[in-house]
């Protein structure tokens, strides 16, 4: 999956909880929601509003990253609701470190791996 596939189906899977996102798809989305805040942030600065800029990228992308962290976590066959976790600072770097870089183990009670069937 490429940067731009990921942060388009993120996008177009804006509230699905449902289903599994592999790692590349949860990685390149962190990636472009890192680099947009970095650069809100910055244009922000220069205008002179602050953080108003990134505050509103991070509340416009609150529900697609908890969508994506959700199926991640379906991914390595564990609760989507364990993505809450990610709202308690220092623990979410290392839930996001721990769980997040595991690989899929083939099919499992949410479904299909988002590669397909295992070979």
């Amino acid at each position: 999956m490429t940067f731009t596939d990921a942060v388009r189906t993120v996008l177009a899977n804006y509230a699905n909880f449902d289903g599994r996102s592999g790692r590349a798809e949860f990685w390149w989305w962190f990636l472009a929601y890192l680099i947009a805040y970095v650069v809100a942030s910055a244009v922000g600065n220069m205008l002179g509003m602050g953080s108003l800029l990134a505050s509103i990228l991070a509340l416009a992308v609150v529900v697609p990253s908890f969508a994506v962290s959700a199926r991640r976590f379906h991914d390595i066959g564990m609760t989507g609701w364990l993505s809450l976790l990610l709202i308690v600072p220092l623990v979410n770097l290392i839930v996001m470190l721990v769980f997040f870089t595991r690989t899929s183990a083939g099919p499992n009670q949410y479904g299909e791996g988002p590669q397909g069937p295992a070979r």
